[in-house]
């Protein structure tokens, strides 16, 4: 049986700490110093990131297995599909994210590739109920995911319903744990003050969730180093952070990574790998 009052101390405890420390922030981009870019650039250059559950050496060689390679948009075809699981094995991205409908697929696809999949639950808006999505969840992993990417119900969160939020994000973990599978939560961080991610992560903490993950992509914005150093700092090395959304180049994971981000979602995984090998990159991404 779930302890409420537990998890709401936990919560009043990670806002009073928050709100002990006040982040001394860069004039020339509003971050934190810890997670500006052009600050952290000299230790990246150095071979440098911060790593959680997915470690690599921060070379060229291990970024492939920091990135979800990336196709949500509701248009994908199968062929698209196919080629997606094609540059996930050919450049050995930790997993493609797709669509429930696509999990079979691409399973079948990447059998013996090592490249896992990923799939997506409550997805993108976060709004169905939890046995609904506790049914996602065990269908997706039935079809051969993984990894499992749920959304929060964020207008729960935004009401102040606690309860309601940690049985959401429960339900999916005891689903994925009985499946084996890993579980991230979708906080989307873009419609969250910071009061409410700071819930939204220790929730997913409390929940027992492997990781906390920005966006879905189809919110009004996407990762930020700022979003996840502040969810780094309070879910700390125990867990993962995903940073999704808009991540469409290697400086921009090279920031996300020093922020936190042990996990990039992109659909520009090949051009930020080419980057980071000083290949020219071409072609648009496959789309999030």
């Amino acid at each position: 049986m779930t302890d409420y009052r537990r998890v709401v101390e936990l919560i009043l405890e990670e806002l009073a700490r928050a709100g002990a420390v006040a982040p001394t922030r860069c004039a020339c981009h509003g971050f934190t110093f810890d997670c500006c870019p052009d600050r952290v650039q000299h230790v990246l250059e150095a071979g440098a990131t911060r790593l959680g559950l997915h470690a690599t050496d921060g070379s060229a060689q291990g970024l492939p297995g920091l990135i979800d390679h990336t196709l949500l948009k509701p248009d994908a075809t199968a062929t698209e599909i196919v080629q997606l699981c094609k540059e996930a094995a050919e450049w050995k991205f930790a997993t493609v994210c797709v669509n429930p409908t696509w999990v079979a697929l691409s399973a079948q696809q990447l059998r013996g590739s090592g490249v896992a999949v990923c799939s997506v639950v409550g997805f993108p808006l976060g709004a169905t109920t939890p046995d609904v999505k506790q049914f996602e969840a065990r269908r997706a992993i039935f079809d051969g995911a993984a990894e499992v990417d749920m959304v929060i119900n964020v207008g729960a969160l935004k009401s102040g319903d606690v309860r309601l939020v940690s049985d959401d994000i429960r339900g999916v973990v005891s689903a994925c744990q009985a499946g084996g599978a890993g579980c991230k939560v979708i906080i989307e961080t873009a419609l969250l003050t910071d009061e409410e991610k700071i819930t939204a992560c220790t929730l997913s903490k409390a929940a027992g969730a492997d990781f906390v993950k920005t966006s879905t992509g189809f919110g009004p914005g996407g990762a930020t180093a700022a979003d996840v150093a502040l969810m780094r700092r309070i879910v700390g090395d125990e867990m993962g952070v995903k940073a999704a959304g808009g991540v469409r180049d290697l400086e921009q994971m090279k920031a996300l990574v020093a922020a936190g981000a042990t996990r990039i979602g992109a659909s520009a995984g090949v051009r930020i790998v080419k980057e980071s090998r000083g290949e020219t990159a071409t072609g648009k991404a496959s789309g999030y």
